[in-house]
């Protein structure tokens, strides 16, 4: 079965992460809302490389605590049974020595009639422009097939990014991930594990990123074409509640 993960564009995941880290001495609520002309998670298209429409709630509290929800609409082909994916996450964030820790819980909702909803612990680490992280599968409602497992610990997600600021306050970012696993299979459509890696500039809230996989599989085929290069286009506004 094609999956999303979305992270949710890993690209949703991080973002998420990130915008609780840097809000958390700030005790507030904010929301975020952005457009897309394709949802990338996991370097895999999670639209059938169509639009989408996203938006999440956010509480961060002075201790390091944060909570938060996020939406947005996803394809996976012939089927209706996938819509949207909702996502609901709580971490803590700090700080020692210079060295960034997150560390927390994201549980992926779609559809009911989908019955592939999951969740995932996570940790990640940052130093200067460095950050790295490591996104665990802990629980699904979905049915595991022959000699499949997915059992907590089974699949995994691992990521290493390095952002930087160059002139006139445009960010650029690099990343290289990989996943692998029997949910991660049986979700993404794909054969085996595979990596993703991808180059974003961006500036105020408008980004621009081109992104590759070397996944095979039904993941790579039809209207997912997840073997080759994309370029994702999206504008994000950050709200203040």
């Amino acid at each position: 079965m094609q999956k999303i993960q979305k992270l949710k564009s890993f690209a949703a995941l991080t973002a998420l992460a990130g915008c609780a880290l840097a809000t958390s001495a700030q005790a507030e609520w904010s929301a975020n809302a952005s457009v897309t002309n394709n949802y990338i998670w996991r370097g895999l298209t999670q639209t059938e490389n169509e639009a989408a429409v996203q938006g999440g709630i956010d509480y961060a509290h002075e201790s390091g605590f944060y909570a938060g929800t996020w939406v947005s609409n996803v394809n996976y082909g012939p089927s209706d049974v996938y819509s949207y994916e909702n996502d609901w996450y709580a971490g803590y964030a700090f700080e020692t020595g210079g060295l960034s820790w997150d560390i927390g819980y994201l549980y992926y909702n779609y559809d009911k009639e989908a019955e592939f909803d999951f969740g995932e612990v996570y940790l990640q680490l940052g130093f200067g422009g460095f950050s790295a992280g490591a996104w665990v599968l802990t629980n699904t409602e979905a049915d595991e097939g022959d000699g499949q497992d997915f059992g907590a610990g089974s699949t995994y997600y691992l990521s290493l990014d390095y952002g930087f600021t160059v002139g006139n306050d445009v960010e650029v970012g690099l990343h290289a991930g990989y996943h692998d696993g029997d949910f991660a299979e049986a979700f993404n459509g794909s054969d085996d594990g595979y990596y993703d890696y991808n180059v974003s500039i961006s500036k105020g809230g408008f980004s621009f990123m081109v992104t590759d996989t070397n996944v095979g599989g039904p993941a790579a085929e039809g209207g997912f074409d997840n073997d080759q290069v994309k370029f994702v286009v999206s504008y994000s506004v950050g709200i203040e509640l």
